[in-house]
């Protein structure tokens, strides 16, 4: 009995010391992820809401849900337009239905590597993309790494286009990816998630693609030795406040925002790459063949047919061009 009344006691001081901190803050926003706690996308949002607290002298809090509590990021995306919770940090990718330049940034091999991704969204080009989503009631914050895609097989190394040729690879269900495949002469999958593994495993499919950090905790390197960083894809993540909830803010607020979803930004990436760089040394260790030296020009030019099927308005053309000659 003692120490169910000690820990009552505690779970009461806990709640009380909880309501005394949001009573403490004028405004209170939500702000939702769907990855766990510890995720680079949740620390990242964590690290904006301190120093918003901090340069706002404890007047706006941004409390964090990760996990997908308050669901997933469709739904939450949807509940951030119609200011039913203040932010959310989602993939472009599932923004694709909402603003539709968003798009374009799941064409292969549209950025040539990471650092080119961040110059395109950190520049101009960032700030023209991030403009779309206010015409949905969202407001653009900051773009955080969703990390790059690559191939992984059970097979042998990839170190070349022709080494692709009649290889089954799994890929997401879209359009896009068994275009990309086709042109890749490999043959595309589609298959959920959950069976990859065992699919590899008996042969089905020869094997998949997708980043690191993935390729390590779902044990597919397991089964694939072979892994060959093409980085055929990079969709970047974005968090954003609902318009409902920035109108509602000072300009002088809304600027703090801006710069600490931005310095959040750089922690959130040097987080991502740290991610990567573990589980690129644990797969390592464990016997898998990382190929890095490859030429990915082949790889790029093979996708002309997909850019014309799938860029087809002259802003759209013209947009790619531009995101393409960013150094």
């Amino acid at each position: 009995m003692k120490f169910l009344t000690t820990t009552l006691a505690g779970l009461l001081a806990s709640a009380a010391l909880a309501t005394a901190a949001a009573a403490e803050c004028e405004m209170t926003l939500r702000s939702s992820d769907t990855h766990p706690d510890g995720y680079p996308t949740v620390e990242g949002v964590k690290a904006m809401a301190e120093e918003v607290k901090e340069k706002t002298e404890g007047r706006i809090c941004i409390e964090v849900f990760p996990s997908a509590q308050l669901g997933e990021e469709k739904d939450t995306i949807e509940q951030t337009q119609f200011g039913v919770i203040d932010m959310v940090r989602a993939s472009f990718g599932t923004f694709n239905d909402i603003v539709p330049v968003t798009q374009l940034f799941s064409l292969p091999y549209l950025f040539r590597s990471e650092e080119h991704m961040h110059n395109v969204l950190d520049g101009p080009i960032g700030e023209e993309v991030g403009a779309k989503f206010e015409e949905h009631d969202l407001v653009a914050l900051a773009y955080y790494d969703g990390g790059a895609r690559s191939f992984y097989n059970s097979q042998k190394p990839i170190e070349s286009i022709e080494d692709l040729a009649g290889m089954k690879f799994r890929v997401m269900q879209n359009d896009v990816f068994v275009d990309m495949m086709d042109a890749l002469g490999a043959n595309a999958t589609p298959m959920p998630y959950g069976e990859v593994y065992s699919a590899i495993q008996t042969g089905v499919i020869d094997g998949a693609e997708n980043n690191y950090p993935s390729y390590d905790s779902s044990g597919h390197a397991e089964v694939a030795k072979y892994f060959t960083l093409d980085q055929h894809l990079m969709v970047p993540e974005l968090v954003a406040v609902s318009k409902m909830t920035w109108d509602k803010l000072s300009p002088e607020d809304q600027e703090i925002m801006r710069e600490a979803a931005r310095n959040s930004a750089d922690l959130q990436r040097q987080l991502w790459a740290d991610q990567e760089a573990a589980s690129e040394e644990k797969v390592v260790e464990a016997g898998s063949e990382v190929i890095k030296e490859i030429d990915k020009t082949p790889f790029i030019e093979a996708m002309v047919p997909v850019y014309e099927k799938y860029v087809t308005t002259p802003e759209d053309q013209d947009l790619v061009k531009r995101i393409q000659e960013t150094e």
